[in-house]
């Protein structure tokens, strides 16, 4: 795993983001542009392409869900974009108030507002309950890497993705 190896690290979900952090600030002082400014054209190219790697792997691995997304796909997995109409079943109740409750409010009903303000703070609460959940599932992986693992990691992704867009949606009317 390229990001993993750019840092020196294991590949795992769960990790000391401080010491993520110290590694990537020792290997870009390393990998600084200025350090190779006299040297030749393909030594300061190599330097510039392994410190935009090694950017693009602290990037990823310091946000828990860009590195879980990494290793899925690592993994061979598809993490493809959540369609709108792939509504996660334990949410269709949700959505069908969701959507009463837009259509209401988009027709001028601003009785509907209470019903939005209700309908953020549930999406809050699913997404901060689904955080607590992929830290065990991330501990899981951890202790036993492979695909299996893997799986209920992914469809908690697919939710989370869900969820965080109807959570959009909603913020959305409920500014206007």
């Amino acid at each position: 795993m390229d990001y993993y190896r750019v840092l020196g690290l294991d590949p795992k979900l769960q990790l000391d983001l401080n010491e993520l952090q110290q590694l990537f600030y020792a290997r870009s002082r390393q990998l600084h542009p200025d350090r190779f400014a006299r040297a030749e054209a393909s030594v300061r190219d190599a330097a510039l392409i392994e410190s935009s790697l090694l950017n693009d792997a602290y990037r990823t691995l310091r946000d828990p869900l860009a590195r879980a997304e990494y290793i899925l796909k690592e993994n061979g997995f598809d993490i493809g974009l959540q369609g709108t109409k792939d509504v996660p079943p334990e949410l269709l109740e949700e959505v069908f108030d969701l959507n009463m409750a837009l259509e209401e409010l988009k027709a001028g009903d601003e009785s509907a507002r209470p019903q939005l303000s209700a309908a953020r703070d549930n999406f809050e609460a699913m997404l901060a309950k689904s955080s607590a959940e992929l830290d065990g599932l991330f501990a899981e992986y951890d202790q036993h890497p492979g695909p299996e693992p893997l799986k209920p990691i992914r469809a908690l992704l697919n939710r989370r993705r869900y969820i965080q867009n109807l959570l959009r949606d909603v913020h959305g009317y409920l500014s206007n």
